[in-house]
This record gives C-alpha cells, structure tokens and sequence, in this order.
C-alpha cells in the first residue's frame, strides 16, 4: 500500500479526532504534533468570551443605531465671528444697509408690534444680525469695517441715506482708499477698497467688528485668554505707544481694534462667536475676566447659546450649531 502524503495523514487524523475515535498510531511526528494543536484550539473561544463579545456587540449597535447625524457647528452661511447690532429701529438700519452696501435679507422674524425681533442680512462673504432693542437687551451699536468695490460711490450713497461724514474718501499710506461715516442709528462703517495688494491680509472678510476698547493692549490679552484669539498684527507710533491698530484672529474671522481717539470712540457693541463647544469656551471666557450674561442652553432655533459680558462692556453671545431648524 502506497505511503499516505502529509495532507492525506493530516485529513484522516482530523476525521478520527472528530469522531472520538483514536488516531492511527502510524501517523509521522509532525502530524501528531498538528492535531495536538488542533485539539487545543478545537473549543475555543471559551463560552464566557463568546458571551461577552455578544454582548459587547450589541451594545455597539445600539448605540451606532442612536447616534444623532452630525452638523457643522457653524451655522450655514455664518463664519467664527458676526456682528449682532441692537438698535432702535431695527427695520431702518436694516434697509440703510440694503441702499447703501447692497445687503440682501436672508431672515427676518417681526414681533406682534411689527418691530423686528431678530433679522440676517449678507454682504459679500459675511452676514449682519440685528434685532430692535428691548428691555432686556438695550441698544449694541457697532463700528463695522466693510470692503466695498467703489469707496467714493459707496461714501455717497451713505451721505443720500442719511449717513454723517467721518472722513471722506481718501488713498491711505497702508494702501487702502477708505472713507468713515455714521450712520443714521449711531453705527460708524469704516469703507475701503484695496489699491495695493500689499495691504492684503488673509482672513480678512468684507465685513470685519471693529473695536474701540480703553486700554487696547489688556483687551488684546482678555481675547487671547477668552477666546482663544491670534494676534496677527499690532502697530504702534513707538515702541510703548498706545495701540493705533490692530488684528487678531478668532477662529476662522478677523477682529479689528485701536485705543479711542478723535471720533472714534467705545462703542458697546454685540458679537456673535460660533465655536465647536459653547460650554467649554463659556467657561474659558468667564475665568479670563468676563462676566456672564446667561449660562450655555438649547436654544429652539438649533443652537446651544451662552452670553458674557467682556471688560469693555460688549455682549458676546456664544453659540454651537447643533441641529439644523426650517424657519
């Protein structure tokens, strides 16, 4: 009889250990040795793993089956930072801005008295909130940097509307062409156009806050501390002069600022910060210096929403997206 291969030896002995029959006592080393093995292996895992691997498993499926879509936690249309203008006459400064900037409504929910309890406006790459001023929320003015395509037909339309001249249009060392005015409602819109690429700074967006605070260099360290900010740029007349101008970047948004002078004082202001987690920057910003206006909450328009007071005086309302709402 022809001697068995390795694979023919293997396979019987497999069937007899199978079976509960002994193996051929011929068998060749080797293959005594692989089906030592493999009566090792033939009763594993051990039930009590296989339970708990069961059980593991169907908890996972649960969870994956309970698991909310996830959403940007930056409102469709909206970057890091907005401008929220407070105002009496809300519906005013709303169409000024329509005239004068070309600004196209996106919301605008009225109150029962027809007065306007918060609405959305888009210039350019940026958006504008207001809402008409109320008891519990007074008046936030703005000073507003905004590029337009024509400063000077810009500067004249805001006269036409209303508007009160700051400076008019000039061509500036830093390589702007820019005008300042105030308009109707006590907002300061500072108006330039590039003339120079060199004056371009990355980031920067057609409509930028710009702030006025007393004391510019602690402010600059609060926005740091509180909101995370990156100076970009600081420029000064001499080495520990006051701040003349300013950026700093939060998030993926600019924020202008300089120490008061000539008309361009504090403006208590509003700012809306959209962050990926409004509790935790709450608390960051509350331990560096600000004090709370109201403390983080689900609001019904999808948002989770917290407000603090910074040391200038201006309200932030912070907020993270956290599920989409048709209004």
């Amino acid at each position: 009889m022809a001697e068995r291969n390795p694979f023919e030896q293997f396979d019987i002995a497999v069937e007899a250990m199978l079976s509960g029959a002994e193996p051929n006592s011929s068998l060749d080393r080797s293959t005594r040795e692989l089906l030592r093995i493999a009566r090792q292996i033939r009763h594993m895992p051990r039930e009590a793993f296989r339970q708990r691997l069961m059980t593991d498993l169907k908890e996972q499926t649960m969870a994956s089956a309970t698991i909310t879509p996830t959403v940007n936690p930056i409102r469709e249309g909206f970057h890091t930072l907005t401008p929220y203008v407070i105002v009496n006459g809300a519906s005013q400064f709303l169409n000024f801005m329509k005239q004068v900037f070309g600004a196209e409504e996106r919301l605008r929910v009225p109150k029962p008295d027809g007065s306007i309890m918060h609405a959305e406006v888009s210039i350019g790459d940026s958006i504008i909130e207001m809402a008409d001023a109320s008891e519990q929320y007074p008046p936030r003015l703005a000073a507003i940097h905004v590029y337009v395509d024509d400063v000077d037909s810009a500067y004249q339309r805001a006269m036409a509307a209303g508007a009160a001249s700051l400076h008019p249009p000039m061509d500036q060392p830093y390589g702007d062409r820019d005008a300042s005015i105030t308009d109707p409602l006590g907002n300061q819109w500072y108006m330039g156009k590039h003339v120079t690429k060199g004056n371009v700074v990355e980031g920067m967006r057609t409509v930028t806050p710009y702030l006025h605070p007393v004391g510019a260099d602690k402010f600059i360290d609060f926005l740091k501390q509180a909101f995370g900010a990156v100076e970009i740029s600081v420029y000064r007349e001499w080495p520990e002069g006051p701040v003349v101008h300013a950026k700093l970047r939060i998030g993926d948004s600019m924020i202008e600022l300089s120490e008061p002078h000539g008309p361009y004082q504090p403006i208590v202001t509003g700012l809306h910060l959209y962050t990926e987690n409004t509790d935790a920057l709450f608390k960051q910003a509350v331990a560096a210096g600000a004090s709370p206006i109201f403390q983080p909450r689900d609001e019904p328009y999808g948002d989770r929403c917290a407000g603090v007071t910074d040391p200038a005086g201006n309200s932030w309302f912070i907020a993270t997206h956290i599920k989409d709402v048709t209004f």
